[in-house]
């Protein structure tokens, strides 16, 4: 009975979501993005995307502190939401940005570490989108398919690290990002070695 009235709960996160894609369209409407609209829209879908990711990288550690079990069901609707926002951000950069001028890209990639960092954060995220559905957990096998789902903690060092490189001066900001990134690092460590000890035990 509880597992059926939690079937809404993806759809509700689903829709918010798409909460912030909505309001950066409406401020882009009404021209509340500042003098440099691009800039601050990049920054917004950015922000958005590592909002996204820690949440879904928050989701296991959620559940081993808690026992709840809902954090499982809304993991890969976050996990999607934070790849959209991730490609939202990537192709306002390419097209609005750098004007679809893929030399210019190139060039800007090769040029200034925190756009390689974020290209590659990036594709940390392709994977794991692409094989996000039951059918590639039964086509993988489910130990090999947690363990290509470990990019997505790569992908939240990159997307820190990114934004560090990013804001240069005040790094108060990615400094709390990557606080939070630890202490998820830190409670499925302690659970891991625990779980060893476990069954060190037991033998």
């Amino acid at each position: 009975m509880a597992g059926r009235s939690l079937k809404w709960l993806p759809w509700a996160v689903a829709a918010g979501a798409g909460v912030p894609a909505v309001n950066l369209v409406v401020s882009a409407a009404t021209g509340h993005l500042g003098a440099n609209p691009v800039e601050a829209a990049l920054n917004r879908l950015g922000l958005t995307t590592l909002v996204f990711l820690l949440a879904t990288l928050a989701c296991t550690p959620v559940r081993l502190v808690t026992g709840w079990t809902w954090p499982a069901r809304v993991r890969r609707t976050l996990g999607l939401s934070a790849f959209a926002y991730a490609t939202l951000h990537l192709s306002f950069y390419v097209g609005m940005d750098q004007g679809l001028d893929f030399a210019a890209v190139a060039r800007d990639i090769g040029a200034r570490k925190f756009q390689w960092a974020g290209l590659a954060a990036y594709l940390s995220l392709v994977p794991l989108a692409l094989t996000s559905t039951n059918s590639s957990v039964r086509r993988l096998g489910f130990l090999r398919w947690q363990r290509l789902h470990r990019l997505a903690y790569a992908a939240g060092v990159l997307g820190v690290f990114h934004f560090f490189l990013r804001v240069k001066r005040d790094v108060t900001e990615p400094a709390l990002y990557a606080a939070v990134l630890g202490a998820l690092f830190l409670v499925r460590g302690v659970f891991a070695v625990r779980k060893q000890r476990a069954a060190a035990a037991r033998k």
